[in-house]
């Protein structure tokens, strides 16, 4: 064997020894699927802007992001382990725990729920606020959704029961639109931009106003933690370092929105999140922005008003014993500087 070809055998069984020795520096990036409850839903905006900011690439991790229009959709793909995160409403990890599964929040995005009750034109003479939902028809995204019971407890709260008004489920953005201008609710509940489209075009009237703190803490009684990144408990335990890596970009994504403009921030989305009307979509995003969260925490006191309003009207939390502490935790963004 000549001298050149046992050097370079020499070489190979050095680089062999050295990434036996640290095989983290050959592996390859973490793949991760998140599934977002309504990806074009500016309560989610977080996802898709961390990823066109890079930092999930930065964190090293593969994030794929996946959509279903409504958050109870995104929870049965995360139960199925078909995606190991999903990006939807906190209160799902208390309905969840009440049926043996154990879901945690590792994020909070919003502090409050970024929804808006809209009162359709037609309707807003006769309809000045929840007290007047008797015989009415409302709209939210699906039976069994967050919305759902964020509409019976607001209704509740004028004495209203929920067997005195009519709920139709209309999913969100197009087809809400739909189904406010056909007159086929009289209300319902959305997030944005497809609020401000219904405002814009005189279609719709806010009656309750839930994308800032104070109008949450006036219709729900305190604030109401909302769009999360949660997964199953069983996931965290095993990928901790990934929970890590997901908090801290997404953690680093509403310090860029809470220190950005909203056109500068729309200026980092798709062309296609806002189309031909990138005023509408600029007004609409600086609506939402007092909703997200600065640091990623639980807010204090967000929990319990949330349990409050699933024990009135979901029947699978209603008399059950909850313990909140295992639905959030603030492990992970409590480490991101």
């Amino acid at each position: 064997m000549n001298k050149n070809i046992r050097q370079t055998l020499l070489s190979l069984a050095v680089a062999g020894a050295s990434l036996a020795a640290f095989p983290g520096q050959a592996s390859a990036a973490a793949k991760i699927t998140i599934m977002v409850g309504g990806i074009n839903k500016m309560v989610y905006l977080p996802a898709k802007l961390a990823e066109q900011l890079g930092y999930f690439k930065e964190e090293g991790l593969d994030v794929e992001l996946q959509s279903q229009p409504a958050g109870v959709d995104a929870e049965n793909e995360l139960l199925a382990g078909a995606v190991q995160a999903v990006v939807g409403f906190y209160d799902h990890s208390i309905d969840l725990q009440t049926k043996g599964k154990e879901i945690t929040a590792i994020t909070i995005l919003g502090q409050v729920p970024g929804e808006v009750e809209l009162v359709s034109t037609k309707a807003a003479p006769h309809f000045q606020s929840m007290a007047d939902a008797k015989g009415k028809t409302l709209g939210v995204t699906g039976l069994g959704s967050s919305t759902n019971f964020l509409t019976q407890y607001l209704a509740s709260r004028h004495g209203i029961t929920s067997k005195q008004f009519s709920v139709l489920p209309v999913g969100a953005d197009n087809t809400f639109i739909a189904a406010m201008k056909q007159g086929r609710i009289d209300a319902g509940m959305t997030t944005e931009p497809t609020a401000s489209q219904l405002l814009k075009t005189g279609d719709a009237q806010v009656l309750i106003d839930m994308r800032t703190v104070e109008g949450t803490v006036k219709a729900l009684g305190g604030l109401y933690p909302a769009s999360s990144v949660y997964v199953q408990r069983s996931w965290l335990n095993s990928h901790k370092d990934d929970a890590q890596k997901l908090a801290r970009a997404f953690v680093k994504t509403l310090k860029f929105i809470n220190t950005h403009s909203a056109e500068q921030i729309a200026d980092k989305m798709p062309k296609d999140y806002y189309g031909n009307n990138k005023p509408l979509y600029v007004q609409a995003l600086s609506n939402s922005l007092p909703m997200y969260s600065q640091d990623g925490k639980m807010p204090k006191g967000g929990p319990e008003t949330v349990l409050a309003v699933l024990s009135g009207f979901n029947p699978n939390v209603k008399g059950k014993h909850v313990d909140l502490s295992k639905t959030y935790t603030d492990e992970f963004v409590d480490t991101v500087k």
